[in-house]
Order: structure tokens, then C-alpha cells, then sequence
């Protein structure tokens, strides 16, 4: 009997508590700040990913051109027509594979995008208050129905949990993005620029040689000149493998690693609360 005051004064202080944090996400909810903020990171983040698929696709293209001009060389008299630019056949491999990489990307925030536009709608904010306020309601109504009050709070909670999810995985990710990966995708993706004009520069030489109607240019290039020229291609691609795993960490990190860890994280707080006592009393 003497504990009963101190516990209905601890239950009144939990109540209070719990319908203040209950208004409180609400209020945030209806305000939009952080949805706004959310969209503004995932639009960001979502042009980042189409210009690096379009860098992808330009370096792509102007390797399958280095691969199929030909140049002839006449060694011992024999004529022969040879593609300098077949020695980047590994690296457009690996090229066109981190196109795909990024086109999920983009694809992966483009979704993330069209979750937040969802939430963000007046109507999930009308659905949201109106089961938000019978919950409060309930949470101080005496009486019967302990249970079904605790599992609508439960459920409440929840809802809020998973409103607020998309936005803040928005804002870790361009967080993250700013102080771990803005420095490295900057210069992966200018050197990876470098390496494309400078690609697209040996294919003019090439066909420029390919097009020469001199004595010279029909009687073909010497086996150095072609050997100088493969090492050409060689430098001008030296270090694109690099620069493309670099970009996909990027990628990979902000759009995949990172939500995972979030929403993982956010399964294991679902199922904290629905086990945990809450204050019905």
C-alpha cells in the first residue's frame, strides 16, 4: 500500500512522457522539415549517381570504338589489320559492369525518392494523426483494455518508426557522404573523365591514321608505331579499374551497405518495443 502512490506517480510521469514524444514526432511529421531536408539529400545524391552512369556509359563507348578501329601493319610484306584498342577488353568488362552498378543505384534512390513524395503527402499525415490522437486518448483513459491500449501504443510507435525511417537513412547517407566519400568520389570521377577524353583523343589519331591516303599511310604503319600505340591505350587507361572500384564503394556504401545497417537497426527497435511494458497504467 505504501508503493502505490510512488507507482501511480511513476506511471503518471511515464504517461506524460510518452505522449509528449508521441505529439512531439507528430508535430515533426505534419511540419515536414525533415522530409524536406530528406528529399533535398536524396535528390542530391540521386543526379550524383545519373552522371556517373552517364560517365560509365561515355567511357564505354569510346572503348568499343578504340576496339574496333583497325590499323595495318606489313611485316615481311604481308599485310595485316590489327585493333590497338583490343588491349582495353578487360577494362570495358569492367566498365560495363559498373554501369549496372550504378543504374541500381540510381534506380535504389529513385525509389528512396518516391517514398519519401509518399510519406510527405497531407494524406499518410491525416492517416498518421488520426491514429496517433485515439492512441493518446486511450494511453489516459482508465478502465478495462490494458492490453488492447498497449498493443495500439505498440503499434503506434511502429508506424512513427517506419514514417521517419526513408528520411533519416536520406540523411545518414548524404552525411556519410560528406564526411567520408565526397573527397573520393570527386577524384575518381574527374580522373575517370580524364581517362575518357583522353581515350577519345587516340580513337581521332587512329582513324585520322586509318584515313591517311599518303604513300605512307597505304603502305600501313610499322609494328612500333602500333606497339607505341597500344601502349597509348595502356597509359590513357593505366589506372581507370581503380577510379571505377572506388565509385562503386561510393555507391555501394550511401545506397545499399548503409540502408541495411539502418533498417536492420531499426527491425531490432521494432521489436524492443513490441515486447516491452509500456505505460497503460
Amino acid at each position: 500500500m505504501e508503493n502505490e502512490p510512488k507507482q501511480r506517480k511513476e506511471g503518471l510521469g511515464r504517461r506524460l512522457a510518452t505522449s509528449l514524444l508521441l505529439l512531439g514526432l507528430l508535430a515533426l511529421a505534419l511540419s515536414g522539415t525533415v522530409d524536406s531536408r530528406g528529399f533535398d539529400y536524396t535528390e542530391r545524391s540521386f543526379k550524383r549517381a545519373l552522371v556517373t552512369f552517364g560517365v560509365a556509359r561515355g567511357l564505354n563507348a569510346v572503348i568499343s570504338v578504340a576496339q574496333g578501329t583497325e590499323v595495318g601493319i606489313q611485316p615481311a610484306g604481308v599485310g595485316i589489320n590489327f585493333a590497338p584498342g583490343e588491349v582495353l577488353d578487360p577494362v570495358n568488362d569492367l566498365v560495363e559492369r559498373f554501369s549496372l552498378v550504378m543504374l541500381a543505384s540510381a534506380t535504389a534512390l529513385g525509389l528512396q525518392r518516391l517514398a519519401l513524395e509518399i510519406f510527405a503527402t497531407p494524406v499518410f499525415s491525416v492517416l498518421l494523426g488520426g491514429l496517433l490522437l485515439p492512441t493518446l486518448w486511450l494511453l489516459w483513459r482508465r478502465g478495462p483494455g490494458d492490453l488492447w491500449r498497449a498493443r495500439l501504443l505498440r503499434l503506434s510507435l511502429i508506424i512513427l518508426l517506419l514514417r521517419f525511417a526513408v528520411p533519416v537513412i536520406a540523411l545518414a547517407g548524404e552525411g556519410l557522404y560528406e564526411v567520408y566519400l565526397d573527397q573520393r568520389y570527386s577524384e575518381s570521377s574527374e580522373r575517370m573523365g580524364e581517362a575518357t577524353e583522353a581515350i577519345r583523343g587516340l580513337n581521332q589519331q587512329a582513324e585520322s591514321d586509318a584515313g591517311d591516303t599518303s604513300l605512307l599511310g597505304r603502305l600501313g604503319l610499322s609494328e612500333l608505331d602500333v606497339g607505341a600505340q597500344i601502349e597509348r591505350y595502356e597509359n590513357a587507361a593505366s589506372d581507370i579499374s581503380e577510379q571505377v572500384i572506388n565509385l562503386i564503394v561510393v555507391f555501394l556504401v550511401q545506397t545499399v551497405l548503409l540502408p541495411l545497417l539502418l533498417l536492420w537497426a531499426a527491425y531490432r527497435l521494432i521489436r524492443r518495443l513490441w515486447n516491452a511494458p509500456l505505460p497503460v497504467t
